[in-house]
């Protein structure tokens, strides 16, 4: 079977944060799904068998909205739910409340504070649209654990072991209720794996697509 890799960035990037990535996986077919946060709105046509590969909030994007014919997923600083809520440790409410008021005001300040608080550069691209504010508010109220537990393709899990944003308790509650759900962990990444530890995130995706070829 021939898989074809299709990439979904997180909130508050684009499709940019793995372009080191796919410099080493070039050997697949390859598309994304970009929001257009920040301009360069993507949607992908392709109706083949595809290998879903996410980071941070695209896992609820690919899992939200299943790409036809999807064979597994590595989701990197993945999650499917990322409020806290009913003994879920996941990041608190008020915080992401606080981001949303905040937002209203002042996006570049919000969206700035957020980065570096990833770990990102200083440069902030130009907010374009709607998406990143509605994106944000369904990154405090979504909630797409029902459709992990559905969801019968593998899911490869690779977190950071230091993620500045995803508490451990968090990182190990995601995906609990997958039906194949396999965990790696490296120890010195934060919350940008795609830029840090690009070559993890490569073998993650070569193990999963051999596994599912």
């Amino acid at each position: 079977m021939s898989v074809r890799l299709l990439f979904f960035h997180g909130w508050g990037f684009d499709s940019a944060i793995w372009d080191k990535v796919v410099a080493m996986v070039e050997s697949f077919e390859i598309g994304f799904a970009d929001r257009g946060y920040f301009g360069g709105f993507r949607e992908d046509p392709s109706d083949g068998t595809v290998l879903a590969v996410a980071h941070s909030f695209g896992a609820m994007r690919v899992l939200a909205n299943l790409p036809t014919h999807c064979a597994g997923m590595v989701a990197v600083n993945g999650f499917d739910y990322f409020a806290a809520h009913d003994g879920y440790p996941g990041v608190p409410r008020r915080v992401l409340d606080r981001m949303i008021g905040r937002f209203g005001v002042d996006p570049e300040a919000t969206l700035s504070d957020f980065r570096m608080r990833c770990g990102a550069s200083r440069s902030l691209p130009t907010i374009c649209g709607d998406a990143l504010g509605a994106d944000l508010i369904v990154l405090r109220d979504g909630d797409c654990r029902d459709e992990a537990a559905t969801f019968g393709a593998p899911i490869l899990s690779l977190q950071g072991g230091a993620d500045p944003i995803m508490p451990l308790a968090m990182r190990d509650a995601v995906f609990a209720h997958g039906q194949q759900v396999s965990r790696i962990v490296a120890r010195d990444g934060g919350h940008l794996l795609p830029l840090t530890h690009p070559e993890l995130c490569a073998k993650a995706i070569l193990q999963l697509a051999e596994r599912v070829a």
